[in-house]
């Protein structure tokens, strides 16, 4: 007998999970632990592998991607890449992030790893470090695999962490149309950006077997809620339970609530000892957090005398400049005043001096003199109009004593800058100004290796 099932009954299962980003806390959940098919939800794996790549030095924005058959064989949804075509990374993040080309994805990891699987297995691994302990990846693109799996929960702490620990990517997921290179493509969650007040991002995915899967995030005031849906019947009925799904995110936060960052996940990139591998030369991008004071040499009490005259100089160098002071500044003798042991008699003015303050006869007095301009400290930008921005802070106080410390820890790369504080109406901006892009970009890395949020400013 044939038995033919209504549509719903043939459904993917249904998941969701909303959490308040500030701090973390969960706010619904519904078979939030249960293993399905991520579907494309994959690439924010993906696109954070990538990412921290970059950051670790073990590949550019530009480095230039030759694509695999394999990669250009991936089905839709996709870029349109051909086997042997030469593109430059920057190009397939973008591909991957807002149109979700599954060929972008697959020519990325076989650019960091080697091939595919060894791709998918850094992936997992940095699932693991980040706690998201019941998901497994098989891809980079999240087509439906043996094993593929993941949970509403994992993929909502993955979309916390992606927003985290790389802001200065975070705004492609927003974007409604991106140039990949070859040509613009348009946002796969384009629907559901321009729909929710407050929307920017992050990932859309559907498969046969996932069914139509989103995770998103919104702000609104001081609240960033993110919401995991698994199992829609529709991109319509998926993106109007996640807009119901923010909603009660939204009622349910508190109005303040402190901010904790994930912490960032221990170093999963590297390789794989399959047989055959090649080796991958990876270049760390470090700093030396604490420079330790060196041990006095056993039996040894005396300061150095080197260390002592030069301590004695610059006593004597300060004293001398506050006798000046006091001096020029005195128009009478002071009682404790003890008068110098050498008495110098100045020399008689040349003749033929002439003071650069003189003004000859001839010279006209009638215009006003110019307003002094009031100076806090010369800029050397010559020219030069990209920054970096620091963050937000509620006074200018703070932002003036987070520019001040990052500028001491970073005296060689922030050298010859211009530290600056901008008012806003949201708080005081701290911005290092006065640097070309390559400079900015370096400084950002430097900071961000010092787990310093980092953002680049560019002209106008």
């Amino acid at each position: 007998m044939l038995v033919i099932l209504p549509l719903s009954a043939m459904a993917a299962p249904y998941a969701a999970m909303v959490i308040d980003a500030r701090s973390g806390e969960v706010l619904h959940s519904r078979n939030a632990d249960t293993r399905l098919h991520p579907a494309s939800l994959t690439k924010m794996m993906t696109l954070y592998v990538v990412f921290d790549a970059i950051q670790r030095g073990e590949i550019s924005l530009d480095t230039v991607v030759t694509i695999s058959r394999n990669a250009a064989a991936e089905p839709p949804s996709k870029l349109g890449l051909r086997a042997g075509q030469k593109i430059k990374l920057r190009y397939l993040i973008r591909a991957a992030a807002v149109r979700s080309a599954n060929d972008a994805a697959t020519a990325m990891g076989e650019a960091i790893s080697g091939s595919e699987a060894r791709f998918a297995r850094r992936m997992t691994r940095t699932a693991k470090a980040m706690g998201l302990t019941r998901t497994t990846f098989k891809n980079a693109h999240g087509l439906t695999a043996n094993g593929h799996l993941s949970t509403a929960r994992d993929m909502t702490m993955l979309g916390r962490q992606l927003f985290f620990d790389f802001p200065q990517y975070y705004n492609l997921f927003s974007r409604r149309s991106t140039h990949a290179g070859i040509k613009e493509v348009p946002n796969t969650n384009r629907r559901f950006l321009d729909a929710y007040k407050g929307a920017d991002g992050i990932k859309t995915g559907y498969t046969r077997a996932a069914g139509f899967n989103l995770v998103a995030s919104a702000e609104r005031g001081n609240k960033r809620i993110i919401a995991t849906v698994f199992g829609g019947r529709s991109t319509a009925s998926r993106n109007a339970k996640v807009a119901e799904l923010l909603d009660v995110g939204f009622q349910r936060a508190p109005s303040r609530a402190p901010t904790r960052k994930p912490p960032r996940p221990a170093y999963a990139g590297t390789p794989d000892s399959a047989p055959g591998a090649a080796g991958k030369t990876i270049r760390l991008v470090t700093a030396v957090e604490k420079s330790l004071r060196p041990v006095m040499r056993p039996g040894s009490t005396e300061p150095d005398p080197i260390l002592v005259a030069v301590k004695d100089d610059i006593t004597e160098a300060l004293s001398a400049a506050q006798t000046t002071q006091v001096a020029e500044g005195s128009t009478t003798p002071s009682a404790d005043t003890t008068p110098p042991a050498i008495a110098r008699t100045p020399k008689a003015r040349p003749d033929d001096l002439v003071l650069a303050s003189a003004v000859p006869d001839s010279a006209t007095t009638t215009d006003p003199e110019p307003d002094p301009e009031i100076v806090t400290r010369v800029s050397t930008a010559g020219g030069r109009h990209w920054g970096i921005n620091l963050g937000r802070y509620s006074n200018q106080y703070q932002a003036e004593k987070v520019l001040l410390q990052t500028a001491l820890k970073e005296m060689e790369t922030l050298d010859g800058t211009l530290r600056k504080v901008v008012k806003r109406s949201a708080g005081f901006d701290a911005n290092f100004m006065g640097m070309n892009r390559e400079s900015a970009e370096i400084a950002c890395r430097r900071l961000q290796a010092r787990n310093i949020n980092c953002f680049m400013i560019g002209p106008g």
